[in-house]
């Protein structure tokens, strides 16, 4: 019984520093940090064919489609107004009550030259995330349960997104919910998350690292916002807009590329 209990001992204290060791904390400025959790790649059905139809004059999420990605790390968090503030020197958001508001009315511009200049001020590469970078990490990756929303089924969408049952018509401070299974918060609700891409139909065919069209008029926009509906806050559901558009439902949340020493 000792010697079981020293390995049950020994098997939990390597499981907690694996843990440890897959996330991994930015400082950007005194007391400004972001904090982010190693994605190692894999395999995922990417879309659904249970999606809502056509939107506008794209499918929505059909068809499911095999995506394979890389390795990357992506924020814990949507980039708050503290973030933003230290590294744009200005704040435009509506919601402004506390600094981990999340950032919004950001423009997918403003979004990609944020990621720009933090790179500079850190030696890191950061950068929006790929749509199938950003559905896969919704969905858990290989943590993964399987679940429509982030972490969640249906009955639990009230403890993990702020959306237009519970939002009262504002954002809220970033972590408040549950997180997914890769302790993300708010992968539904709260803002809207620019993604890379510009938005297009999904092929029918396997994919590798995909980054959508190699051109467009509306980039993508993902996870819902405090004013949605459930039905936009799954992990499949794509919204988009023109890239220069400004609207308080519009933030974004931070992919880093992996270096070597990581």
């Amino acid at each position: 019984m000792l010697r079981l209990l020293l390995i049950l001992g020994l098997w939990l204290a390597a499981a907690t520093l694996a843990a440890q060791d897959s996330v991994l904390t930015v400082r950007v400025a005194e007391g400004v940090e972001v904090e982010l959790v190693y994605v190692p790649g894999g395999t995922f059905t990417m879309g659904s064919n249970q999606a809502r139809g056509v939107k506008y004059n794209y499918q929505s999420a059909r068809p499911e489609h095999p995506v394979t990605v890389g390795p990357y790390y992506i924020a814990r968090c949507e980039v708050t107004q503290q973030l933003y503030q230290a590294v744009m020197g200005s704040n435009p958001s509506k919601f402004n009550a506390t600094p981990t508001h999340p950032v919004e009315s950001v423009t997918w511009d403003e979004a990609r030259q944020f990621a720009l200049l933090l790179s500079q001020m850190t030696g890191r590469r950061f950068r929006l995330p790929t749509e199938a970078e950003w559905e896969y990490a919704a969905r858990g990756a290989q943590a993964s349960r399987r679940q429509p929303f982030p972490g969640c089924d249906r009955h639990g969408l009230d403890r993990a997104a702020w959306y237009c049952v519970n939002s009262k018509g504002s954002t809220h401070p970033v972590a408040q919910q549950q997180p997914n299974e890769l302790g993300l918060y708010d992968m539904a609700g709260n803002v809207a998350e620019w993604c890379l891409d510009w938005v297009g139909e999904y092929p029918a065919e396997a994919q590798a690292n995909p980054r959508g069209p190699a051109e467009g008029e509306h980039r993508v926009l993902r996870g819902g916002h405090y004013n949605s509906t459930s039905s936009a806050c799954t992990v499949y559901d794509r919204g988009w807009y023109i890239p220069s558009g400004r609207y308080e439902l519009f933030g974004f949340r931070l992919v880093m590329e992996p270096d070597h020493a990581d």
